[in-house]
């Protein structure tokens, strides 16, 4: 459903959703019951913003180009060697 704008004279500015290409010339105001002439605007496509879109595009471009990696990602912080006191791990095999 898409919302369009009308124009009564007596309210001020109306809005009424209707299936796109489907919208009348003017509509009853839902307010005071005058005819409200449809006012045309600049399309409201989306609400969402830059990053958003980043982040669509992204998404589609890696389902047709993906990006080629040769190693893991490095975090940059160097986790130092676990050691255990427990006997038990004494016979497990080393690496």
């Amino acid at each position: 459903m898409t919302v369009y704008r009308y124009a009564c004279p007596d309210c001020g500015d109306v809005e009424a959703s209707f299936p796109m290409g489907s919208a009348p010339g003017a509509v009853v105001c839902p307010r005071c019951g005058e005819r409200a002439e449809r006012v045309f605007t600049a399309p409201h496509v989306s609400i969402a913003g830059k990053t958003a879109y980043k982040l669509i595009d992204a998404a589609a471009r890696t389902a047709h180009e993906p990006q080629v990696v040769t190693a893991l990602p490095s975090t940059g912080v160097k986790r130092p060697a676990r050691i255990t006191t427990n006997p038990l791990h004494r016979k497990l095999p080393r690496p």
